[in-house]
């Protein structure tokens, strides 16, 4: 039946997919009543004895409990395949267990316990267990279903037919990032089942005080997506929802979002005391029990759901014994797992000669070297594919290797991010460009919150091996919204990887290594700097992502740079040297990981005197970090304080003629020299 909405009526929905009085099947085997029933009521206890567990003390911080939604994940997991991939809400213990993760680990990493299933990393909000399909919940509302676009893509992109399915709760529908997680799904026909948990509460506030209309579910219809209604408070009808979901993503017409209807039946978290929250409607939660319902609708007996229960409750009673006996994480491994090891350093082409290409040219035949060698590397953004990007950085690729690999995307930064994190996941090589490195902000939780966390959280069981491209920095005419340098808030977050390319050869051997490298990379490109010329051999990967460059060796004072300063800083260093002063310019290239060795040596054989200069403001730039690292590491060495050149903490203007007189320069930097060797 191709319907649009399942109406709510106090019956059943009548769709009759998998009926067979209740009964319901999960792939050749039919699920009974009673052992619908029992999937609902381990649940259900679980999560009981967990609140218990927290009013024991042996849960540190907040617990969020799926009481009284029991029904959808027992039911919508039965829908699906082996194979298939789960992603939810920070309400997600009940998708875990239902998932196949083992309850002892869920219960144990709800209590930080070593034995979790994420050694005590996540606790109860971002527990995973990737081994089954469970790739996690997320506790930043919304965030998880770009994830679950990217997921969905590589599958898609593979042919292997596998479905994914995220939930949401109904609040995360007035998310950025839902709405552009279901355009970008969308767009791409990705086989992605959108399950809206509506309890009718967005944490403490009625979802009716915040949203027009009954039914959330038609915000999707006009996305053009399928949109159902469902009793979510019944397994068998999840099951046919999500079993009808399924089979139209696996024929290749997903997205498709499923609103269940269903009710809370404890406060947003296990200190809620739900002082917000009127009698009736804690009363018509009650009387929406799932548990209750179920037996009523299947004439279940009183005996067997007797046995049923002490079963249940002997197995969860035990469950909880062994969580209170377990020991907590020892520590000893807590900075594990952030990075993967280093690469071993690649075996570069034999004798190339190189040529002189453009900055930008050079980042072009690196993304056309990768995608050539690694048939999992995509890219895509917004113009990227058919216009080839705003400055002709993909031009061609698209026509090199077609629109399954190189394409355009919706106006979607959060979509764009997020897809990535989940197609890396799942083992692809993405590559996506963020068009103005300002643009970022509107999505910069899919790399501080998501990106950042994959590897950690999973002790290294998943990865995320992503690139990020963007340009950033001021050019003539540029606003101050087209005109910041973002580096020192990219590189403040452990578990990725931060580098800025100052030369065409940079540009081509930094990009090479982003991609082959085993955790998630940002690259920032200064578009001033794309019609700059310079000699590049096109050998292949010839470095792994990290490591400082030397352009020259001077006695007398260091100049630490990176990006668009290292030109002016070899100016500089002419200008000096035409006085008597030798001068080392070194370009970091990498501000994370930071090349401490190489900053040593600076500092050495400088005699201690230092300047430190980027394009960005002063004030909590990332040369205030490499200061910080020095005067703490060097201090004996200093014969001067470190100086620092950047520009002045203001926004940036417009006109080119204020432009110059705030930028940094040759001259600003040389007399930053000047001034640390006292002439």
């Amino acid at each position: 039946m191709n319907r649009t909405f399942i109406v709510l009526k106090p019956e059943r929905s009548a769709c009759g997919v998998h009926r067979v009085r209740g009964q319901v099947k999960e792939g050749a085997i039919v699920i009974k009543p009673l052992e619908l029933y029992r999937r609902m009521a381990f649940i259900r206890r679980f999560e009981e004895k967990v609140l218990e567990l927290g009013r024991e003390g042996h849960v540190a911080g907040s617990i969020h409990l799926c009481l009284g939604q029991e029904a959808i994940p027992v039911g919508a997991v039965a829908a699906l395949k082996e194979g298939d991939r789960v992603l939810s809400t920070y309400r997600g213990h009940g998708w875990a267990l239902a998932a196949g993760a083992d309850p002892f680990a869920v219960m144990a990493e709800i209590a930080q316990r070593a034995e979790g299933t994420n050694g005590g990393r996540s606790g109860s909000p971002l527990l995973s267990a990737p081994e089954v399909g469970f790739l996690g919940e997320n506790s930043i509302i919304g965030a998880g279903l770009p994830i679950a676009d990217g997921v969905a893509m590589a599958s898609q992109i593979r042919g292997d037919g596998k479905v994914v399915l995220t939930s949401l709760g109904d609040g995360a529908m007035n998310q950025g990032a839902t709405t552009e997680a279901m355009v970008f799904a969308a767009a791409k026909n990705l086989p992605v089942i959108f399950v809206c948990e509506n309890n009718g509460w967005s944490e403490m506030t009625p979802i009716t005080t915040t949203t027009r209309g009954e039914h959330l579910a038609t915000r999707a219809q006009g996305l053009g997506i399928e949109a159902h209604i469902v009793d979510g408070n019944d397994p068998v009808a999840v099951c046919e929802a999500v079993a009808e979901a399924a089979a139209v993503c696996r024929d290749g017409r997903g997205p498709v979002f499923v609103e269940f209807k269903t009710a809370r039946l404890s406060g947003h978290y296990n200190k809620d005391v739900q002082h917000y929250r009127p009698a009736q409607d804690i009363e018509e939660a009650e009387a929406a029990d799932p548990l209750k319902r179920f037996r009523e609708l299947e004439g279940l007996s009183g005996a067997e759901v007797e046995q049923v229960e002490a079963e249940v409750a002997e197995q969860i009673s035990e469950l909880a014994e062994r969580t209170r006996q377990a020991p907590a994480p020892t520590g000893e491994d807590a900075l594990e797992h952030l990075y993967a090891p280093d690469l071993p350093r690649p075996t570069t082409r034999a004798a190339v000669e190189p040529k002189e290409v453009t900055y930008f040219r050079a980042v072009n035949e690196a993304l056309k070297d990768a995608m050539a060698r690694r048939s999992e590397v995509l890219l895509y953004g917004e113009d990227v594919g058919v216009a080839g990007g705003i400055f002709g950085v993909t031009r061609k690729l698209q026509k090199e290797f077609g629109e399954e690999r190189v394409f355009d995307t919706p106006i979607a930064e959060a979509a764009i991010l997020g897809s990535a994190v989940g197609a890396a996941m799942e083992g692809m090589r993405p590559v996506v460009e963020i068009m103005w490195a300002d643009f970022v902000f509107v999505a910069l939780d899919q790399i501080v919150n998501q990106a950042s966390n994959v590897r950690y959280i999973n002790r290294g069981k998943v990865s995320a091996p992503l690139v990020v491209r963007m340009q950033q920095g001021v050019t003539p005419g540029s606003c101050a919204q087209h005109s910041q340098s973002v580096e020192a808030i990219l590189a403040h977050v452990p578990g990725i990887k931060v580098g800025l390319p100052a030369t065409p050869q940079d540009a081509y051997s930094m990009t090479l290594a982003a991609i082959e490298d085993p955790d998630p990379v940002v690259l920032i490109e200064h578009r001033s700097m794309y019609q700059d010329s310079g000699l590049v051999r096109f050998e292949g990967p010839s470095e792994i992502a990290a490591g400082a460059r030397f352009h020259r060796d001077g006695h007398d004072v260091a100049i630490i740079t990176w990006g668009s300063m290292v030109a002016p800083a070899l100016r500089a260093a002419q200008q000096l040297q035409a006085e008597g002063v030798q001068a080392t310019v070194l370009d970091l290239r990498w501000v994370r990981p930071l090349d401490e060795a190489a900053i040593a040596r600076a500092v050495s054989q400088s005699g201690g005197r230092v300047v430190v200069a980027h394009e960005a403001f002063l004030h909590g730039g990332f040369g205030a970090e490499v200061t910080a690292m020095i005067t703490e590491n060097h201090f004996d060495q200093l014969r001067h304080p470190v100086v620092r050149v950047g520009t002045p903490d203001v926004r940036m203007p417009s006109a080119p003629a204020l432009q110059e007189l705030l930028l940094p320069n040759a001259e600003s930097i040389a007399a930053a020299a000047r001034k640390a060797v006292g002439k």
